[in-house]
């Protein structure tokens, strides 16, 4: 018994933590976009964004949570693609670089592996699942769109739909988490909507003024 409450509060602590980089990114570009008045993409954004991904995978694997599961793969190549726009990427070492490729394809394996079995996925399929799905694909698309709106300007930008899409996601994901009782995704959900919208502001404001949020 003791045994288990730890492993699953072990869990929860992992996904709390992971969500403290995301956190921490949002709370930088925040702070840099109050600063400078309009939205910005700043490259601690992408790096904490990838170190999140990389642990909240972990987490939805062991949480044998699919709607986690597939929002960080697609996520994920997309931070690093970012961090290539912003001329970050090449920096780092060539064996980090593959570590980093290769993560969590390896970690997905060695885990189900070891600890996982297929049929123990959360695949009962209710209403509720849709609409943590359908949010956390939205919240993938929003990167997906990102990336076609930064490789169109040459540069790593967040616009506005980037925002609107965050928001709307978060509220899906939030009402599944609820259903699920997931307190790391309630809680991480819960507090990003106010810098979702903070931003959407920002954005209005850069659009009218004509500038780039880079």
């Amino acid at each position: 018994m003791v045994t288990e409450y730890f492993q699953r509060y072990w869990i929860f602590g992992l996904g709390f933590f992971a969500q403290s980089l995301f956190g921490m990114r949002i709370l930088v570009q925040w702070w840099i976009a109050e600063k400078k008045q309009h939205a910005v993409s700043p490259t601690l954004f992408w790096m904490f964004s990838l170190a999140g991904a990389a642990l909240f995978l972990v987490y939805g694997v062991l949480r044998h949570d699919v709607v986690i599961i597939l929002g960080q793969l697609v996520a994920y190549f997309i931070y690093i693609r970012n961090l290539q726009l912003k001329g970050v990427w090449s920096k780092f070492g060539r064996l980090f670089q593959i570590a980093i490729l290769t993560f969590p394809g390896a970690m997905i394996v060695w885990i189900i592996t070891k600890h996982l079995r297929f049929d123990a996925l959360s695949f009962g399929w209710n209403a509720m699942l849709v609409i943590g799905i359908v949010g956390q694909l939205l919240l993938n698309f929003r990167f997906i769109y990102q990336l076609y709106y930064s490789e169109k300007h040459k540069a790593s930008l967040l616009p506005i739909g980037f925002w609107w899409m965050s928001l709307i996601g978060s509220l899906m994901v939030l009402a599944y988490a609820a259903y699920k009782r997931d307190p790391v995704l309630i809680v991480a959900q819960g507090l990003a909507i106010v810098p979702y919208i903070r931003n959407i502001v920002l954005s209005n404001r850069s659009v009218k003024t004509g500038e780039l949020n880079i």
